[in-house]
């Protein structure tokens, strides 16, 4: 066997390696349960909560120009004696919260 040739066989499956690597990161998204887990820990900054509720699909977004996956969900707690409900959009990329806001 030519050690050059071998050499270029490692070469090659070393770039395609950390080829599929980055495309595996990159199209990662975080579960709906983790979503959900981090809605419920920065709403309980806040106070405690009673119940909640995430979709388990994604939906695509639009916020400012920008495009995304989202999960859609819920908290309620309580707020001087009456329950009141949140609806946060997470990002399934990363989780984070995008939006949340009171209904009414």
């Amino acid at each position: 066997m030519n050690w050059k040739t071998f050499l270029i066989g490692i070469g090659t499956g070393a770039a395609a390696g950390i080829a599929l690597r980055e495309i595996m990161v990159r199209n990662k998204s975080v579960s709906a349960e983790t979503a959900l887990a981090n809605a419920k820990a920065a709403f309980k900054k806040h106070g405690p909560i009673q119940g909640s509720w995430i979709q388990m699909e994604k939906q695509p977004y639009t916020k400012s120009f920008l495009e995304y996956e989202v999960y859609m969900g819920g908290i309620s707690r309580k707020e001087d004696n009456q329950t009141v409900q949140y609806e946060f959009i997470a990002d399934s990329k990363t989780g984070a919260i995008l939006d949340a806001y009171l209904l009414t």
